[in-house]
C-alpha cells in the first residue's frame, strides 16, 4: 500500500478499513480523496469477504475539516466576470454522489469521528450507519465566514436536529462537541479517543453473516459495549443552551433572527462567539441557510443533493465566496469586504438566482 496515497486502504478480517491521509492538511477532502474513496465503496459493495466499512482520519486531530476551497476559489471566476461553472459542478457532484452513496450504503459504515469534523467532514460523517464521536469531537459547519452554505446534506441533517438547533448552527457556524452531536442526532455513540485501534480489533474479531441487516446489529453490540457513560460525557452545550436557541430563532424574518442573535450582549462565551461569528460573515449566506431549510423540508435526500449542487456552483461563483476565502484563507486578513455588506441590501432577485440552475439538466439526475 502506498503511504503517500491521499487515503490509505486495508483489511482487518471482514472489516475493509480507509483512513483519509492527508494530516497535515487535517484531511482536507480533495477530488483524489473523494474518487478514490467513492470508488472503493463500490467495489467493497460487491464484495461478499467484506461486511463492514471503517473510515478515519489520520493522526489525531481530524477525521476531516472540510473541503479544498483554496483549490476551488482558485478555479473559480472573478467576481464580476463570466462564470465557469465546468470546475466547480465536477467537484460538488463527485463528492455529492459519494455523500448520498454514503448514506445509501447497504453494508454497515463505522465512521470515527474523532478530533475536527466540519464541512466535507461531516458530509462524510452524516450518512454512516454507525457514527461514533469522541471527547475531543470538535464539529461545525462555518461556511458562514466564506460566502457558502452549510452543503454535504446539509439541509437534510440541519433539517432533522431538534427545534430550531439546525437553523442556529447554520446561521452562525457555531462549534459543538461529541455530547452535543448525540443530543443533536449527527451521532449514535461517544467512545474514548484513545481506543479508536482497540475498537478496531474487536470490532475485526466480531463474527459476521451474509446478512446486512444482522451485520448492523453486530456492530451496534460491539460499538454499544465500548461506549462512554452518559457520566463520563462532556457538557452539551446545545443542550445547556436549547431554551434560548430557540428563543434567539424564534422570529417571523430571517433579518428578525439575525438581530436577535447578534444583539446578544450576556456573559456566555459560546454565544457571545457564534453572535459575533454571525455578524462577521457573508449577508449572503443567512439568506441561503433560510431559504434552503425551508425549500428542502419536505425533500428527498436525492433531491436535498440536486437543490444543494446548484447552491453551491452558483455561490462558487459568486464575490461573495472569493472574498470571504480570500480574506480568511488567502491573504489571511480576516477583513473581508462583502459587496453588499449588510444583510437588508440582498435582494430577493440574488437569493433566487442562487437557486437557479446554470445548467439544462442537473448532474444528479440519476439519484
Amino acid at each position: 500500500m502506498d503511504q503517500n496515497s491521499p487515503v490509505l486502504f486495508g483489511r482487518r478480517g471482514a472489516v475493509a478499513t480507509a483512513t483519509l491521509n492527508l494530516p497535515k492538511a487535517l484531511n482536507a477532502l480533495n477530488l483524489d480523496m473523494i474518487d478514490l474513496l467513492s470508488k472503493q465503496l463500490d467495489e467493497w459493495a460487491t464484495d461478499d469477504s467484506v461486511a463492514c466499512i471503517w473510515i478515519d482520519g489520520s493522526g489525531d486531530k481530524a477525521l476531516c475539516a472540510g473541503g479544498d476551497v483554496v483549490t476551488l476559489y482558485r478555479e473559480s471566476s472573478a467576481y464580476g466576470e463570466q462564470p465557469d461553472y465546468r470546475s466547480t459542478t465536477g467537484f460538488f457532484s463527485r463528492e455529492y454522489r459519494l455523500d448520498y452513496k454514503i448514506h445509501t450504503y447497504e453494508k454497515p459504515i463505522v465512521v470515527w469521528g474523532s478530533g475536527i469534523v466540519m464541512g466535507g467532514g461531516i458530509g462524510i460523517m452524516a450518512g454512516a450507519s454507525h457514527r461514533v464521536v469522541t471527547e475531543t469531537t470538535r464539529m461545525a459547519m462555518p461556511e458562514v465566514t466564506i460566502g457558502l452554505f452549510p452543503d454535504v446534506g446539509g439541509s437534510w441533517f440541519l433539517n432533522h436536529m431538534p427545534g430550531r438547533l439546525g437553523l442556529f448552527l447554520g446561521l452562525t457556524g457555531a462549534q459543538f462537541n461529541g455530547a452535543d452531536a448525540l443530543f443533536a442526532g449527527m451521532a449514535d455513540r461517544m467512545l474514548p479517543a484513545e481506543r479508536r485501534e482497540s475498537v478496531l480489533t474487536d470490532l475485526s474479531t466480531v463474527e459476521f453473516f451474509a446478512d446486512s441487516e444482522r451485520n448492523h446489529r453486530q456492530v451496534w453490540s460491539c460499538l454499544r459495549r465500548q461506549e462512554l457513560s452518559k457520566d463520563q460525557l462532556p457538557a452539551s452545550v446545545l443542550w445547556q443552551h436549547y431554551d434560548q436557541i430557540q428563543s434567539l430563532t424564534d422570529g417571523a424574518t430571517l433579518p428578525e433572527v439575525c438581530r436577535a442573535i447578534t444583539a446578544y450582549d450576556g456573559d456566555d462565551k459560546w454565544l457571545q462567539k457564534a453572535a459575533a461569528t454571525l455578524a462577521a460573515g457573508s449577508p449572503l449566506t443567512p439568506w441561503i441557510v433560510w431559504e434552503q431549510l425551508r425549500r428542502s423540508r419536505h425533500l428527498s435526500l436525492a433531491d436535498v443533493f440536486r437543490m444543494e449542487l446548484v447552491l453551491a456552483v452558483n455561490l462558487c461563483a459568486s464575490g461573495h465566496f472569493r472574498e470571504g476565502v480570500r480574506a480568511l484563507l488567502i491573504d489571511k486578513d480576516r477583513n473581508p469586504h462583502w459587496q453588499p455588506a449588510r444583510l437588508e441590501e440582498i435582494t430577493a432577485e440574488q437569493v433566487e438566482h442562487c437557486f437557479t440552475a446554470p445548467w439544462p439538466e442537473n448532474p444528479l439526475s440519476d439519484l
